[in-house]
């Protein structure tokens, strides 16, 4: 079934991290909307820097608010990746509280800049050894973060990762199952979970009612970051048919990342985004 007037039925927005760091906020809006993105994914990640985001106060958030109002952009949802470096999953309980502290303050800092769905890295450790302890420790900090996020009404949505613990769609359902909420979700990666399976119309007929956003990036075997469109392996046409034939309405985010040249200029980060999104359309017209 080919699928009709795509990119007005599906918000297409850019990754924060593919726009040159160096920019301020109101140029990094401007550089979205002059190539073509309708919204951006603000990042949260582990670094002290973005972690300091949570800390902003109500009146900075407001400015940004009117940024992103004023060049008709929005900031559709939070990708909080912090929990890698600091897991509910983790050994150690005065980092399990960290994550905790995390995500309460993730809660607060979206219900003010008005996102509805903040994505959470699906793994239950990342530079610890997982092991039975950590998956229970990993469940009962989600559970804890579902009825925390029950008090902001935001959809909290697992990404489909680059490890195998959550690297497919089954294997995240595994939780959204068990919790059982309708503010738990998902978030597939189209990179990520094609390293891990072939079994991909499988995998998205069994999540399709709980996708409330995709990301649309290219990976190699064992390489998940920073492939070119089309130097990797994924076979887009292919997944954008399942996409179409589940009847997926929503917004998809075009994954990549700015090599933060401190000599490029806005203009040249624009077209890197412009081609981007060239390609992303030219999948969908390879679609069956």
């Amino acid at each position: 079934m080919k699928s009709q007037n795509i990119d007005s039925t599906n918000k297409l927005g850019i990754y924060e991290k593919a726009i040159n760091n160096k920019f301020s906020w109101e140029d990094k809006i401007i550089i979205t909307a002059k190539a073509g993105f309708k919204f951006i994914e603000l990042s949260i990640d582990e670094s002290d820097s973005r972690l300091q985001r949570l800390d902003w106060k109500k009146e900075k958030i407001e400015e940004l608010k009117d940024l992103l109002k004023s060049h008709n952009v929005e900031i559709n949802s939070i990708c909080l990746s912090a929990h890698r470096r600091f897991p509910f999953g983790s050994h150690d309980m005065v980092v399990r509280n960290k994550a905790r502290e995390i995500m309460t303050k993730a809660l607060e800092f979206a219900k003010t800049l008005g996102v509805t769905v903040i994505q959470l890295a699906g793994y239950d450790v990342y530079y610890e050894e997982s092991d039975n302890e950590t998956v229970e420790n990993f469940v009962q900090g989600i559970i804890w973060s579902v009825q925390e996020a029950k008090k902001y009404n935001i959809i909290l949505a697992f990404e489909i990762m680059d490890t195998p613990f959550m690297g497919t769609i089954s294997k995240a359902m595994k939780y959204v199952n068990q919790i059982n909420s309708p503010l738990l979700k998902i978030y597939p990666d189209l990179g990520n979970i094609s390293q891990w399976t072939d079994s991909l119309e499988e995998e998205f007929e069994i999540g399709k009612n709980h996708i409330v956003g995709l990301h649309f990036k290219d990976t190699k075997p064992g390489i998940f970051k920073c492939v070119p469109f089309g130097q990797g392996t994924v076979d887009f046409p292919r997944l954008l048919t399942i996409i179409s034939n589940i009847k997926y309405i929503g917004p998809i985010l075009i994954e990549m990342w700015s090599e933060n040249n401190t000599s490029e200029t806005s203009e040249e980060n624009i077209l890197e985004l412009s081609k981007a999104k060239s390609f992303y359309l030219d999948q969908w017209k390879r679609v069956k």
